[in-house]
Formats: C-alpha cells, structure tokens, sequence
C-alpha cells in the first residue's frame, strides 16, 4: 500500500458499482446488509456510498460503536466516582456528553469534578504518576481493539507499584454480541460488513459461527471507498450463490487468526464475563472482567459507591443499534436529540449512527 488514493480510484469504483448492480438484478429478494462498525457508518456516508446503491440493497447499522453501548451504569459509575475526594477521572473525548441516568460526565466537570479527556491509557497512566496524592481512574471503553493498551497499562502500573491508578472496566466483545441479534426474530440481516479495527486483534475465526449456524455470509472490510464496495460485491456474490462463509477483504491489516500477541496480552489480563449493553441488556460472556492479580487496579473493588435508579427513556438507540430501525424513525431525532443536546449516546459518538445520520443524512427517511 503506497498511497490512500489507492483505494479511492473512481475508475475502480465505478466498476464496483457497475457487479453491485449486475449482482443485485441475479437476487430475487430485498437485501439487507448490516454495518456493524460505527467507522464504518461514517465512512460509507462520507463517500457516498449508500446514494449509489441499488434501492433493493438497503444498509442497516449495528452495535460497532463502543461508545453507543456503554451501559447507563456504567457512566453513572463514573460520575459517581468523579465525585470521590482527591479522584481525578480520565476518559475519551467521546464519552463526555453520553447520558447517564440523570447526568452527563460533561455536567459532572462542570460541577467542578476533575475529568480530563486523554488520547490513550498511556496519557492517564501519567497523569497517575505525575499526581501520586490523587486517585486517577481510567474510564476504560471499546471492544477488542482498544484492550490490549489497557492490558499493557496495566502490567507497566503493576510492574512499577503503582498505587494510585485505577480502571472502571467497561470493554465489551463483539461475536456475542453479533449471536445476540441474529437469534432475534426481530432483526432480518442478509449478510455483515464486519468490523476492521475488531478483528485485526481477533482474525476471522471467532466469526465462523455466523456462516456455520446463521447461515449468513459475512465479510471483514477496510474503510475506503473501495474497501467498502469491494466487501459489498463479495457478500452479494455469497448471497446469489447461498453459500455463506467468512471472507476477509481487509487483507492488508486482517489476517485469520489475528494479531496472536494482542490476544495473548489481553487474555493475562482479563478474563471474559457478563455486561450490559445499552439498548440491548445482559449478554453473557459478552464483556471483560480483570483477572484476580489485576483487582488492585479494579475500581469497583477499590471504592464504594450509591448510584441512581435507573429510568426508562423514550430513547430508541438499543432498535437503532440492532438494525430493527434508522435513526430517522425515531419520533426525537432531530427533534429533542441533537448532538448538542443528546437524549441518547448514538447522537453523541462522532461514529454513532443517529450523529452520522444527522450530520449527512440530512433527516431523509
């Protein structure tokens, strides 16, 4: 790979478009395809992707955001936390706005409680060793991508007798989360762009389950242009074919059995447990837990806190993020949700869908 242009030649694309078309005309029923990473939401709007497509190709999103389903536990746990003495609370940018039960970490900074956004644990993990008299704990969110920096951050804390750093451990996998929505009659998907960032760290094999016992064909894409519309191609060609399977387009980062010192990193670490999902509940088996000679740095060991019950919301993110509905079927899109004012966490995240829908989608049904 030499130059991003690469994979955003008009000439190649138009030839894409041109099988997508010719494929679709060989496929008798309406196809549902669904995206399940939030890059790439983003992407296929940026590029234009879905005006292009054939009108029975319809594109659905999925539950790729991890900011989007963070539990509202979980970010009350943190503005519960921030409001500890001497505590300082650490997290990306993208979580400062995301609703909590009856408040925002946004409303909690404002309030005067030390919440700094950072770029990577690493950044937390020195705002610990700069400030040994304060408890500094990492909001520490996203799936299989962002954990093996967390792991690492955690054996250097530990190595060097860090006393005063602290995880709330929120990371979520993807796979079980993926079995959850196609056991439900609810969502009708006829094939998944899987995720790219995701599975450079697992491969493709935990996904086999999806071709094997769903019987749907599923494809790892990048995120270019042609990344996307290629992925397409290789899931209709599946599709008209009835023979599922997981293929890898994304070749040049994705390889089948993944990237094998991450997942031994992550696996000394934390061990697999139940979480909830936002919009979508307890899944089991579908988040992590840190491993027993790592519970120094768990928080929830560490501290104790009340938190506020929690309240129903007319919030219709837990239908978005499992493809039942768009964005903009929900009666508050645009409405009373916006991103400067979000009722739910998809208008927050600058990969969730309601945010993509409202900033390129223009509100078209």
């Amino acid at each position: 790979m030499k130059y991003v242009d690469e994979f955003r030649n008009s000439a190649i694309a138009k030839k894409l478009v041109h099988k997508i078309n010719r494929l679709s005309k060989t496929i008798k029923q309406d196809i549902a395809l669904m995206e399940v990473c939030g890059t790439h939401t983003v992407a296929m709007f940026r590029h234009g992707i879905r005006n292009i497509l054939p009108k029975k190709i319809r594109i659905i999103s999925g539950p790729g955001c991890p900011v989007c389903v963070t539990s509202q536990q979980d970010v009350d746990k943190a503005i519960a936390i921030a409001g500890s003495k001497d505590t300082t609370i650490t997290t990306f940018g993208d979580m400062i706005k995301v609703p909590g039960t009856q408040s925002s970490l946004a409303q909690a900074r404002a309030e005067g409680n030390d919440i700094r956004v950072v770029y990577s644990v690493l950044d937390a993990l020195d705002i610990a060793r700069k400030n040994p008299k304060r408890k500094v704990v990492h909001l520490a969110i996203g799936f299989e991508t962002t954990v093996p920096t967390v792991a690492a951050a955690l054996k250097r804390a530990k190595r060097l007798k860090y006393r005063n750093f602290f995880i709330l451990c929120a990371h979520k996998i993807i796979p079980p989360a993926l079995k959850v929505l196609l056991n439900s009659p609810r969502c009708k998907i006829n094939g998944l762009i899987l995720p790219g960032h995701v599975s450079t760290i697992i491969g493709a094999r935990p996904y086999q389950f999806i071709a094997r016992k769903f019987k749907i064909p599923g494809v790892i894409a990048g995120f270019e242009a042609i990344d996307i519309l290629q992925a397409i191609v290789m899931l209709l060609e599946q599709i008209w074919m009835e023979k599922p399977r997981i293929d890898i387009q994304y070749t040049r980062c994705v390889h089948s059995e993944g990237n094998v010192t991450a997942q031994r990193m992550l696996t000394e670490v934390f061990k697999v447990s139940d979480v909830n999902w936002r919009g979508l509940g307890l899944i089991k088996k579908s988040g992590l837990a840190l491993r027993n000679k790592f519970t120094d740095f768990d928080v929830q060991k560490q501290f104790s806190f009340k938190l506020p019950k929690i309240k129903k919301t007319p919030c219709r993110c837990g239908d978005v993020l499992q493809g039942i509905i768009v964005p903009v079927q929900c009666p508050l899109f645009r409405k009373s949700c916006t991103p400067s004012m979000p009722i739910g966490p998809c208008m927050v995240s600058s990969e969730g869908a309601c945010a993509a829908y409202y900033r390129y989608h223009g509100g078209k049904k």
